[in-house]
C-alpha cells in the first residue's frame, strides 16, 4: 500500500500543471456587445468558444460591450467595468467616434486616459484599432487613423491594427446596415485576431506568475 501511495504521488507531480483560470474582458461598443446577433454569436462568445477549441479551457471572455458607446462613454464606465476583476482587457472603441465625425484629438484624449487607467490597474491590454469612414475626407481619415498607432507607441499594448480587417465592406459578412458584422463576420474577426489574443493570454499569465513569485 505504501509503495502504491508513493507511486500515485509521483504520478501526480509528473502531470502538467493546470493553468490558472483567466478572465479576459472585451470592452467596447456594439461590435463587442453583439448588435443584431443571436445569443452565442457576439464577439466575446465566439472568441471564448474558439479559445476552447485551441485548448484554453480555463479562459473566459466577458462581454463588457455597450452598443452606441463612443470613446468618451467607454472612458466614463471603464472604472465600474473593472469591478468584474478581469486579468486582461481587449479594447474595441472608436467606431462610433468615426461615424459621428468626432474630432480625432478627442478620441485620442479619451483612449489615452482609458489606457492609462488600465495601466495603473496593471492589466495587459489588446488594443484593436479602427479606421475612419472614408466619406469624411482625407484630412479627417489621416488624423483619425493615426490615433491608434500613436497609442501603441505610448503604451505598448498587444496591438491589432484594424478590428474589422477582412470584414468591413464585405457584404456577405455584414448585416443589412453594412456596418455591423453578422455571425460569419464575427467568426472571421475571431479567426484573424486569435494570434493577438493568444499573445495577450501569455502576457496575462506572465503577470500572474510574476505576482506570485
Amino acid at each position: 500500500m505504501r509503495s502504491l501511495a508513493l507511486l500515485l504521488i509521483a504520478f501526480a507531480f509528473a502531470l502538467p500543471a493546470r493553468a490558472e483560470p483567466l478572465k479576459i474582458m472585451a470592452f467596447g461598443d456594439s461590435l463587442v456587445h453583439g448588435y443584431g446577433l443571436p445569443a452565442g454569436q457576439p464577439f466575446p462568445a465566439q472568441l471564448e468558444a474558439r479559445l476552447r477549441d485551441e485548448g484554453y479551457e480555463d479562459v473566459t471572455v466577458l462581454n463588457a460591450g455597450n452598443s452606441g458607446d463612443t470613446t468618451a462613454a467607454g472612458l466614463a464606465r471603464v472604472g465600474w467595468a473593472l469591478a468584474d476583476d478581469p486579468d486582461a482587457v481587449i479594447v474595441v472603441l472608436g467606431a462610433n467616434d468615426g461615424l459621428r465625425g468626432i474630432e480625432p484629438s478627442n478620441t485620442m484624449e479619451n483612449l489615452d486616459a482609458l489606457l492609462a487607467e488600465l495601466e495603473r490597474a496593471g492589466l495587459p491590454v489588446l488594443l484593436a484599432g479602427m479606421l475612419a469612414p472614408r466619406n469624411l475626407g482625407r484630412d479627417y481619415a489621416e488624423a483619425f487613423d493615426a490615433v491608434f498607432p500613436s497609442l501603441r507607441d505610448t503604451y505598448d499594448p498587444v496591438y491589432y491594427p484594424f478590428f474589422l480587417e477582412g470584414v468591413a465592406t464585405v457584404p456577405e459578412l455584414n448585416q443589412p446596415d453594412g456596418i455591423h458584422p453578422n455571425a460569419e463576420g464575427v467568426a472571421t474577426i475571431v479567426e484573424n485576431i486569435l494570434p493577438k489574443v493568444e499573445e495577450l493570454i501569455l502576457r496575462a499569465r506572465e503577470r500572474s506568475a510574476a505576482a506570485e513569485g
